[in-house]
């Protein structure tokens, strides 16, 4: 597989947060702290921000994989900066309020370690796809904090409240097998394969028509949690509003006969 980076493979972490690369219609995002096992600290959350509002912006993007640097994903929010530092509410929105708002899917590729603030990244993001050394925890209750991005919100919504419950409030790890069994992992892969994966997943969603798959996860998200009855509904008026391209449509359809047959 071939990606054109936009930052130098040799430039500092401490220079540059978040890597960016793009893989045709796929933008990849990497968290650049590994020496610090990419833990986030003022500078990754204004970077993430701006990337992902920029990849939101472009029309020539239409999927985000998100992924870390080195053997973890994310060990959360840089402790020691945070508590010398403003509060991160003056900062304005969250990573995740971004993760949640923009108008294209995020695939989570979780290389490695996930832990509280980088667990509640992956929630936010439309689905996670974990390497065999992936492992999840959330540390907020165990030492004195509470979620605030989130995590409390997402995950009872992904895996059921009682199994929610379990897992916030005993910081208990869990491995990529059991993220996937359980349902807060869509599935795990062998670790060599996962960006791999996770980029040819999204290169199959960015292959779709691109104003279809963007109502359609809007409709997913704001139907998600809802009762049938309102999501029934929600269904119905963007069936009434939503407006195709005809001669698109035939030309995709016939494609897709023609590579099946």
């Amino acid at each position: 597989m071939t990606r054109q980076a936009e930052t130098a493979e040799d430039v500092r972490e401490d220079d540059t947060p978040v890597l960016v690369e793009r893989d045709g219609a796929v933008t990849i995002l990497t968290l650049n702290r590994p020496d610090r096992r990419n833990a986030i600290n003022r500078a990754m959350r204004k970077a993430l921000k701006k990337e992902l509002w920029r990849a939101d912006a472009d029309d020539e993007v239409n999927v985000v994989v998100l992924t870390g640097a080195g053997t973890s994903f994310c060990a959360g929010v840089d402790l020691p900066e945070a508590l010398s530092g403003p509060p991160p509410a003056a900062e304005g929105p969250t990573p995740t309020h971004v993760l949640r708002g923009i108008s294209k899917p995020v695939v989570a590729a979780v290389n490695g370690p996930c832990y509280t603030g980088g667990y509640e990244l992956a929630v936010n993001c439309s689905f996670i796809i974990a390497s065999e050394r992936a492992e999840f925890a959330d540390t907020h209750a165990q030492i004195g904090l509470l979620n605030g991005w989130g995590g409390s919100a997402m995950l009872p919504r992904m895996i059921g409240l009682p199994a929610a419950i379990q897992f916030i409030l005993s910081g208990e790890p869990i491995d990529g097998a059991t993220a996937a069994r359980i349902g807060l992992a869509n599935e795990v892969v062998p670790h060599d394969e996962l960006l791999d994966r996770s980029v040819a997943v999204a290169q199959r969603i960015a292959g779709g028509y691109p104003g279809a798959i963007r109502r359609m996860l809007r409709l997913l998200k704001e139907g998600a949690g809802t009762s049938l009855a309102h999501a029934l509904a929600l269904e119905s008026e963007a069936a009434a509003t939503y407006r195709a391209d005809g001669a698109d449509i035939g030309a995709r359809y016939a494609k897709r006969r023609t590579q099946s047959d």
